[in-house]
């Protein structure tokens, strides 16, 4: 079983961040809430302040203003493109995609790629309200765990080092910087 980060790892951007700007564009009255978005942003990046879960919550609440299910639908037909050709060349039936993304918007990627197996932060697509916290770092593992227990990772692909948690578990592990992959480096 292989088991992916999806953002920046098999899809070539951040889904969540394309697609904010994918629904902006469509739905001007988001600007609205620029200014509370950038009172969250600095609050928790520089003065440390909360968690990263509170923080995407005040940042998804631009999804009041989205008409959720065709846009998912519009974003996916534009931006499935985007996942990456070695992934697409290695593909496997039991591939797992473990993602701090919401569920929501992945799933529908996730369906049409014909992966079964999505893991990805809980959030409600009409409140931008989670249910849980943020699937990221440790939290990762323990969902895993949760659905496979102790289901050995045969290869473990991410875009971060933040990810070293499922890394350690995983038979191998690589360390994907656009589309070159190298093997996990440990010391980081």
């Amino acid at each position: 079983m292989n088991v992916y980060d999806f953002d920046k790892t098999i899809y070539d951007g951040d889904s969540t961040a394309d697609f904010y700007i994918f629904s902006l564009k469509r739905h001007k009255k988001i600007l609205l809430l620029a200014p509370s978005l950038f009172c969250a942003f600095c609050k928790f990046y520089v003065f440390k302040i909360g968690t990263k879960t509170r923080f995407k919550e005040k940042m998804y609440r631009f999804l009041k203003y989205c008409d959720i299910e065709k846009d998912i639908k519009d974003f996916w037909s534009i931006n499935l493109g985007k996942i990456k050709p070695f992934y697409k060349n290695q593909q496997k039936e039991d591939d797992v995609i473990i993602s701090a993304s919401p569920e929501f918007l992945l799933a529908p990627a996730c369906k049409e790629l014909g992966i079964k197996y999505l893991m990805a932060s809980v959030v409600d697509k009409n409140t931008g309200t989670y249910s849980g916290i943020n699937c990221h770092g440790e939290e990762k593992v323990r969902r895993y765990r949760e659905v496979f227990k102790s289901k050995p990772i045969d290869e473990f692909y991410s875009d971060s080092y933040s990810d070293t948690p499922l890394a350690k578990i995983a038979d191998k592990a690589f360390i994907v910087k656009g589309n070159k992959l190298s093997e996990w480096d440990f010391t980081k």
